[in-house]
């Protein structure tokens, strides 16, 4: 969820607003005449960075692509849904 507060309103109530970026993985974007910032939890700015680096990699990126292919191929997926059943 995505919330857009000005920065007048963020200073009135910024450790609310950390409190709940940080709880409730809600983001914040925080508008001034210069622009605007977001404010999000540590946890949500590391998985993004993580998946930025991973996406970076060209060869990373093609060996997940490639397992990809490899798993739904070697998989039949007929069979593992008659399994669970």
């Amino acid at each position: 969820m995505s919330s857009v507060i000005n920065a007048t309103q963020c200073r009135k109530d910024l450790f609310n607003i950390l409190d709940t970026a940080i709880m409730s993985d809600e983001r914040f974007t925080v508008t001034t005449k210069n622009g605007n910032a977001v404010i999000i939890s540590e946890e949500i700015y590391n998985s993004l960075m993580e998946t930025l680096y991973l996406l970076s990699d060209p060869t990373l990126l093609d060996d997940i692509e490639e397992a990809e292919r490899t798993h739904d191929e070697a998989v039949d997926w007929r069979s593992c849904r008659t399994d669970i059943s």
